[in-house]
């Protein structure tokens, strides 16, 4: 693994842009961040030339020496930086979380886009739960990026040149000595730290997303687990994965208590050579006392500048980690989108082409489709027949352009689904899986994620086609009735006529239809089929059913069938 700078910058580049964007909030956050730490130095270092010059002045005046001093504007002075220092920390508090939570949501924002653009084999590469860690823990631990990492590492720099010099204005050697001694411990506190801690800290991004996978693995897969005795052992894989997460947080911590113990040491050590320095110009009488016991104090102060970097600048590794992460997501979609010329579709009922294809997943022992050649003509009722694992709905990804082939051409409508533009294509092309996605949410938003702008009536007629608008009349809350997750509050033959109508409202030119009538009873099925009939005049369609027996199951109107045995055409057709 290389730790060169210039790698680190390029895995951070793309999300510094994104930061970029909100450049205005970001450089105001810093100034308020500025504005506090201002404030800390100028009430510590305030205050200890005060304290000195009331004590030098009453001893003047004990001795019976004539001296004044000015105890209003520097007690204003203390006041106002106290104030201040309040104020600003709470409104930097305040604005730069929001600040952060508003670049968070830029980034989901971003990376669901990324992952939407992702064909199913690139999706099937890994599991559903390291896609929701890329969206949430990733992104979570970017939000360090500018908050932890580059706004206080900016302004200490800024804090510790600025000082340096208004010390310097009384003391060259005191301001360029202790800055240069800051702004070395300023250059291990990042540079360094980050380097101790770079390898460990990107580990435990890995490390914290197998513990994720395998405990959401383990939950779905309890009973499976525990009716074949392996529960025990999954259990300990897990401690196996906790033990190593805290040898690598405990390894991080020690570097961290590392980094901490040498910005205190730091800061000490500038504070006494302050105090060296200025003491030995006071006696040479170039200094007044005040000053003398106010560089040294001023230094201290800096602590408050530094105290955040070690255990940011540790982690460093975790950011570059989920940085590069989600580079490869969004190089993967980015070469995938340069595949997509935009082009004119045709209109009318689709046809659909298959020439010699070949199709196989990532790490199948066999391809999932070889050498096949299919056609749909327009308007067309095409029933693809076959065993599961045959390739059915390999056939289907392809015209949805959600799969690519290695080998071979597919053509919809004359072009190659990676030339049509986006939308078109999701509204030209439906299907209707095995399996209903409905998200736990109300009848109506489940139903406008085939049309976002259809009204209630449009609503209740897709429900009555599919024979549910009694149903959902008898809810309390009618269509605002939620689902529940997976709608797991529906049973199958409603989740099922669900997602039907969700089609209906849909009215695409090709209809991919994946056993449509799975989970329905005869009755159900044989009024659905009538209806379904009706509605699918002049447009294409692709059924992919198991077998047809003849019965009250199988699809209305079929023209033509094809079986598909092992990803290949049979030959009896």
């Amino acid at each position: 693994m290389t730790h060169r700078p210039d790698t680190l910058l390029r895995e951070l580049r793309p999300w510094l842009r994104q930061l970029d964007r909100r450049r205005g909030r970001l450089l105001a956050g810093a100034a308020l961040i500025a504005l506090t730490l201002l404030s800390a130095i100028g009430l510590l270092a305030l205050s200890g030339w005060f304290i000195t010059a009331t004590g030098l002045t009453g001893l003047l005046l004990a001795a019976g020496i004539a001296a004044s001093l000015d105890v209003y504007v520097p007690g204003g002075g203390i006041r106002f930086f106290a104030v201040s220092r309040t104020v600003a920390r709470y409104l930097e508090r305040l604005y730069n979380h929001d600040t952060v939570l508003r670049l968070l949501a830029d980034l989901r924002g971003r990376l669901f886009g990324v992952l939407a653009s992702l064909d199913g084999q690139a999706l099937a590469r890994r599991r559903a739960s390291d896609w929701l860690n890329r969206l949430t823990a990733d992104i979570d631990t970017l939000d360090s990026l500018y908050l932890r990492l580059l706004a206080p590492a900016g302004v200490g720099l800024l804090a510790i040149l600025g000082l340096s010099a208004f010390l310097a204005l009384f003391s060259p050697r005191v301001g360029l000595a202790g800055g240069a001694l800051l702004l070395l411990g300023w250059l291990w506190l990042t540079l360094g730290q980050a380097r101790l801690g770079l390898a460990e800290s990107r580990a435990q991004v890995g490390e914290l997303e197998a513990l994720r996978g395998r405990t959401v693995e383990a939950l779905q897969g309890m009973a499976e687990l525990e009716a074949y005795g392996s529960l025990a052992r999954q259990r300990r894989e897990l401690h196996e994965i906790e033990a190593r997460l805290y040898r690598g947080q405990l390894a991080l911590g020690a570097l961290v208590a590392l980094g901490n113990a040498l910005a205190g040491l730091l800061v000490g050590l500038a504070m006494v050579l302050a105090l060296w320095l200025a003491a030995g110009a006071w006696e040479a009488g170039r200094l007044s006392g005040p000053l003398m016991v106010m560089m040294p104090i001023a230094m201290l102060a800096m602590s408050e500048a530094l105290a955040a970097l070690p255990a940011a600048f540790t982690w460093l590794g975790a950011t570059r980690g989920a940085a590069g992460r989600l580079n490869e997501l969004e190089a993967r979609a980015g070469a995938r989108a340069e595949k997509m010329p935009v082009a004119a579709p045709p209109a009318g009922p689709l046809g659909a082409e298959l020439e010699a294809v070949t199709l196989h997943y990532a790490g199948a022992l066999t391809p999932a489709l070889t050498d096949l050649t299919l056609r749909l003509a327009p308007g067309e009722r095409l029933a693809l027949c076959g065993a599961s694992g045959a390739g059915k709905s390999s056939v289907a990804g392809l015209l949805l352009g959600q799969l690519e082939a290695q080998r071979g051409a597919v053509r919809l409508g004359g072009m190659a689904p990676a030339q049509w533009p986006g939308d078109d294509l999701r509204r030209r092309v439906a299907a209707l899986t095995q399996r209903a996605d409905l998200l736990d949410d109300s009848l109506a938003a489940n139903l406008r994620i085939a049309r976002p702008e259809a009204g209630e009536a449009e609503l209740w007629a897709a429900l009555a086609w599919v024979g549910l608008d009694a149903w959902a009349e008898s809810l309390p809350r009618g269509l605002q009735t939620r689902v529940g997750e997976g709608g797991g509050q529906l049973s199958g033959g409603q989740a099922r006529r669900l997602a039907l109508a969700r089609l209906y409202l849909r009215d695409p030119d090709l209809v991919i239809l994946d056993e449509p009538f799975a989970g329905l009873d005869a009755d159900t099925a044989a009024a659905l089929g009538a209806r379904l009939d009706v509605w699918l005049q002049g447009r294409s369609v692709l059924y992919l059913v198991h077998q047809l027996d003849g019965g009250a199951f199988d699809p209305p109107g079929i023209d033509r069938r094809v079986t598909l045995v092992e990803g290949r055409r049979e030959p009896r057709v």
